[in-house]
C-alpha cells in the first residue's frame, strides 16, 4: 500500500476505508474486519458517527498488532471547547480499545452550538489537541470541512499546524483553490465521498471512462483521488467491493481524463457550506 508522509513525518496509508454511515453493529464489524483481512491498514471513523465501537473490536479481533494500523477518528459537534475535547478524547479512547489514536481532527469547524463563538472555541479545543499531541495519546492532528478563513483564523493562536483536512473532494468537485491553500502550508488532504455518496454511478461519462479502463467506476474515481494527491476514504460494507475498491495501482488516468473527471461540476451534488451547516 503506498503511504502519504504527513508533516510530523507520521507515514499514513494512501487509502483509508470510510465508516460513515456504517451502522453499529454486526454488518459494520464484519465490513472493517473485512478490510483488515483484505490489506487495508487504514481505518477512518469519528464520534459522530456512534461506530467507535465497532472499529475497535474489529481492530482488536484482526490479529493485526496495533501500530500496523491507522486509526483516525473526529472530534463531535458538541465536544468542542477545551475540557470537552479532553474528557470526549477519553471515551473516543475508551470505545476504540486503544490508548492512542493515529490522528483526530476537529469534525466541522462552526458548528450550529458554538457559531457565535466559534474562533475562540476552536482555539480552546485546538489548545486540547497540541496537549493530547504533545503527550503521545495523537500521532497527528488536523482538521475536516475547514476551509481558507477557519484555518487563517486557527493559526492565529495555534502552536503546530493542522497536519491533515479532510473534506468533501470527488468528481466535479476538485475544491481547487482549497486544495492548493492546503498544499501550500503542507496539509495533506483527505477525499471523503470519494464516490460522491454512491450518486457516481449515475453519471454517464463515468461509465464511458470504466469500460475505457476495463475498471469499475468506484476504482476510476479512487484512482483519480490518488493522482489529484489526495487520500481518498471509500466506503463500503461489502466484501468484494472493499477489495476492489483497493485495487486500484495497476492503471493510470490520462491527464485529460483527470481533467474530464474534475470538470463535471455538480455531477454528484456540492458540499454543505461548514459556516451554515445546522448541527
Amino acid at each position: 500500500m503506498k503511504q502519504y508522509t504527513l508533516a510530523n513525518g507520521v507515514l499514513i496509508p494512501a487509502i483509508g476505508l470510510g465508516t460513515w454511515q456504517t451502522p453499529d453493529d454486526e454488518i459494520g464489524y464484519q465490513a472493517v474486519l473485512s478490510a483488515l483481512q483484505s490489506g487495508y491498514r487504514h481505518i477512518d471513523t469519528a464520534q459522530g458517527y456512534r461506530n467507535e465501537d465497532i472499529v475497535g473490536r474489529a481492530v482488536n479481533d484482526s490479529g493485526i498488532n496495533r501500530e500496523e494500523i491507522f486509526i483516525t477518528s473526529k472530534l463531535d459537534n458538541p465536544n468542542h471547547g477545551y475540557d470537552n475535547t479532553m474528557r470526549s478524547f477519553e471515551g473516543t479512547l475508551e470505545q476504540l480499545g486503544t490508548n492512542y489514536v493515529d490522528l483526530f481532527l476537529i469534525h466541522w469547524p462552526n458548528p450550529l452550538q458554538y457559531r457565535k463563538t466559534w474562533q475562540q472555541t476552536n482555539a480552546e479545543t485546538w489548545k486540547a489537541f497540541e496537549e493530547l499531541y504533545n503527550a503521545g495519546k495523537i500521532r497527528a492532528i488536523g482538521v475536516s470541512n475547514f476551509r481558507q478563513h477557519h484555518i487563517d483564523e486557527l493559526m492565529k493562536t495555534a502552536k503546530i499546524p493542522p497536519m491533515v483536512n479532510q473534506i468533501r473532494l470527488c468528481p466535479g468537485e476538485p475544491q481547487d483553490e482549497l486544495v492548493s491553500y492546503c498544499k501550500e502550508r503542507n496539509i495533506l488532504l483527505e477525499a471523503y465521498s470519494p464516490l460522491g455518496t454512491g450518486q457516481i454511478f449515475k453519471v454517464p461519462e463515468m461509465q464511458v471512462l470504466a469500460e475505457k479502463y476495463q475498471k469499475t467506476i468506484a476504482q476510476i474515481c479512487i484512482r483519480w483521488s490518488l493522482q489529484k494527491g489526495f487520500l481518498p476514504l471509500p466506503k463500503s460494507v461489502t466484501a468484494g467491493r472493499i477489495r476492489e475498491n483497493m485495487d486500484v495501482f495497476d492503471f493510470e488516468l490520462s491527464d485529460d481524463d483527470v481533467r474530464l473527471i474534475a470538470d463535471l461540476t455538480g455531477c454528484v451534488g456540492l458540499s454543505k457550506d461548514p459556516d451554515t451547516i445546522n448541527w
